[in-house]
């Protein structure tokens, strides 16, 4: 597994497997239509790249573990591996909090101006998947914060919607209110600023508030 863990990293890092270096696979085998391993390997090797190309390649691969990852981690130190941890679980968990909070209160409060959104408590955040909620009387809302970007996407997205929607029907159940996804991402211009992405949901919590206090 460390193996093929360091094999499959270097070969993404240095591009080896772009179209540019082996074709293109995934359009060739559809056009190749193969019923066994041996017939998309002899049809690869005649029509796509040789044979010699890929051994090539694996050599490439070899060069770049053995020289230039190898030179990257003897330059690591222990200080730089305590420091980078540190970074890791306070730096970035911090600026990726304050982001959050600014998409929040940044863009979705000035379009809610008579409700205040609220970071929701422990509880909340283990039990019913919320992050954040809205006090409509007697009832909440309650919101979750999905970012979008090239490390998460939208399939991967949806699937954990569908394995939390019980968490929170059973929020709306003792609450009344629906929870929102509202997915924000990096605003483009290399910025850490954060937008919403759905801007439409704006829309479908103003609607909600107005059921909200119909209710008492």
């Amino acid at each position: 597994m460390a193996k093929e863990w360091i094999l499959n990293n270097a070969t993404n890092r240095f591009q080896l497997n772009f179209k540019r270096n082996v074709g293109a696979t995934s359009a060739s085998i559809r056009e190749c239509s193969p019923k066994t391993m041996e017939q998309w390997r002899e049809y690869y090797y005649t029509n796509v790249r040789s044979e010699q190309q890929i051994e090539e390649l694996g050599r490439i691969l070899y060069v770049k573990i053995t020289e230039v990852l190898q030179a990257e981690i003897e330059e690591i130190t222990e200080q730089d591996c305590i420091d980078y941890i540190k970074q890791l679980v306070i730096d970035r968990t911090y600026d990726g909090y304050t982001t959050e909070i600014k998409t929040i209160y940044g863009q979705l409060q000035k379009d809610i101006p008579d409700y205040k959104i609220e970071p929701a408590c422990d509880e909340w955040d283990r039990l019913y998947n919320v992050d954040f909620f809205i006090k409509v009387n007697k009832s909440y809302i309650g919101l979750q914060i999905k970012p979008v970007n090239q490390g998460i996407q939208l399939s991967e997205i949806f699937k954990e919607k569908n394995i939390q929607k019980h968490t929170h029907k059973k929020f709306t159940e003792k609450y009344n209110g629906n929870v929102f996804y509202i997915f924000s991402s990096k605003k483009e211009g290399g910025s850490n600023a954060k937008e919403i992405v759905n801007k439409e949901v704006v829309y479908a919590i103003k609607e909600e508030i107005k059921r909200l206090e119909k209710i008492y």
